[in-house]
């Protein structure tokens, strides 16, 4: 479990690691809607997991831009030693999350199962109609 050290250090890296993909990074490979879905802290404070989802039009531009923003880890981690009042800047780690696509894949299959339920429903009420 985090401690609440290691929770504010991973909040503010969470919000510096934001705020660079939206507003200082000026890569062209850079597209879609990039969200950090969350950041896990070293206990030393040293590393930080940083998950990204990216969302694009397909899978080569996703690995675009993780790798866009991958190429540019060194300015974003100084964005961060700039706002952290610490010792140590920790090394930033990017990974892709796969998590919130899971999460929308089983929404959508959700849906259409209700779906399918709802027009048998509607159907099996209509043939009692009619008999």
């Amino acid at each position: 479990m985090a401690t609440r050290r290691q929770e504010k250090v991973a909040s503010v890296v969470k919000e510096v690691v934001s705020d660079a993909i939206a507003h200082h990074l000026s890569d062209p490979r850079i597209e879609g809607f990039i969200s950090v879905t969350r950041v896990e802290m070293a206990p030393d404070l040293r590393n930080a997991e940083v998950y990204l989802s990216v969302f694009g039009q397909d899978a080569s531009v996703q690995n675009k831009t993780f790798l866009a923003i991958e190429h540019a880890k060194t300015k974003i981690q100084s964005m961060v030693a700039g706002r952290l009042q610490s010792k140590f800047c920790p090394v930033l780690h990017f990974h892709k999350d796969e998590q919130f696509k899971k999460t929308l894949e089983i929404m959508r299959l959700i849906d259409r199962a209700a779906d399918e339920y709802k027009d048998k429903d509607e159907q099996e009420d209509s043939d009692d109609e009619n008999s």
